[in-house]
């Protein structure tokens, strides 16, 4: 079926809702215009429970079905990135440095048409929980949310949420059982050596020399001691040091990332890092301070609700426009942490060609927002179906 028709109707509303977002990024924690915009439409929907301050500026909203059943939690990232905008669109950023780079105002927007939707037909049995969360960008607003206990107060049963992706078919679904996304660790390596002049290195303790023993070290790690069919990645992205050219530092300093999707090959990746800076600093005579910072886990989808999750997608765009066995990505999301919580699953829905995520030029393509809203609203209606 195509999207819902009574969401349909919505689509230039929520083209307004979406380009209001768009217009008023903010960061983090910090979202409370969002969270206010977000609190005055659902009670313009009739939706009479809503909890705000959750997270800081976090919303949780609850519509009631037609009798008993369980809580659906459906969720909603708000924060935007500390980008520059380049879009030279007429609803671009207000908030200079700040934009909404990676669709979360269309996640918002579509969480939304899902709640009119709703609170307009009571189609289901028991309750949904509209989670409208602040800093996935970084912060892990997801994992605050869970620690601060929205999943007991509000009695949630499983938890799903949608992200956009540019390139893919505008409107076209994916979805994978398991891993569909990796965990995403930092690491901190500070080299301490002895500086002197660049014409007497045999003076010195050149910590430039070590730094490139370590990074070249690395990349064996992947070659070296994981399986072929364990996915991981290592990656330096800074290495600074020194000042000018006949001048050998005192110091280095290297930061990179490492993308997992399992706990063992993490600590594996872990132990071998910290076995390679021992040795560097043994055998090159510096200091190596080494520090490795888990950060979100892999976005486990749980296989029964992700099955289920893919057959609603295909209902809202058919059997051509839905993958239920996609490859998993090397990019993160801290919603991993409430499907750490509760069951549920994570899909990610094509928007078409134009700018990818995080660039200066990307915006989100409002034609596939009832798209996703009327998903929202099937997989309610269809998880929590009213008695016959």
């Amino acid at each position: 079926m195509p999207p819902v028709n009574r969401i349909a109707d919505y689509a230039e509303d929520m083209k307004t809702w979406r380009r209001w977002f768009h217009q008023h990024p903010e960061l983090q924690f910090e979202c409370h215009e969002t969270a206010a915009y977000v609190v005055e439409r659902l009670k313009e929907f009739g939706v009479t429970e809503i909890h705000e301050g959750i997270a800081t500026s976090g919303v949780v909203a609850i519509i009631d079905g037609q009798g008993d059943g369980p809580t659906i939690g459906l969720r909603a990232d708000m924060d935007a990135l500390p980008i520059l905008e380049a879009t030279g669109l007429e609803y671009a950023s207000k908030h200079e440095g700040k934009m909404h780079a990676c669709g979360h105002d269309g996640h918002t927007t579509m969480l939304l048409g899902a709640a009119r939707y709703l609170a307009e037909t009571r189609n289901f049995a028991g309750r949904v929980a509209l989670i409208f969360q602040p800093a996935e960008e970084g912060g892990g607003g997801a994992d605050v949310m869970v620690e601060e206990g929205i999943m007991e107060t509000f009695d949630i049963s499983s938890v799903y949420a949608l992200h956009n992706t540019p390139g893919e078919e505008a409107g076209a679904f994916y979805t994978t059982k398991g891993a569909i996304m990796a965990a995403a660790d930092t690491f901190h390596i500070h080299v301490k050596g002895a500086g002197g002049h660049g014409a007497y290195p045999n003076e010195c303790k050149d910590p430039i020399v070590a730094t490139l023993a370590v990074c070249n070290a690395f990349q064996t790690i992947v070659s070296r001691n994981r399986q072929g069919l364990e996915d991981l990645v290592i990656s330096v992205t800074q290495i600074h040091s020194g000042t000018t050219d006949n001048v050998i530092p005192d110091t280095a300093y290297v930061n990179g990332t490492v993308r997992t999707f399992d706990t063992s090959v993490q600590a594996m990746v872990m132990e071998r890092m910290s076995s390679i800076c021992e040795g560097v600093a043994a055998a090159y005579d510096v200091e190596i301070q080494f520090d490795f910072e888990k950060g979100y886990p892999p976005t486990i989808n749980h296989a029964d609700q992700a099955e289920f999750a893919a057959g609603v997608a295909t209902e809202v765009a058919g059997t051509a426009g839905v993958r239920a066995d996609a490859k998993p990505e090397m990019g993160a999301e801290d919603f991993a942490y409430m499907l750490q919580a509760r069951p549920g699953a994570y899909l990610f829905l094509g928007q078409g060609e134009g700018p990818g995520l995080h660039h200066p030029e990307y915006n989100f393509n409002d034609d596939v927002a009832p798209i996703g809203a009327s998903f929202f609203a099937r997989l309610v209606e269809t998880a929590q179906p009213l008695e016959s």
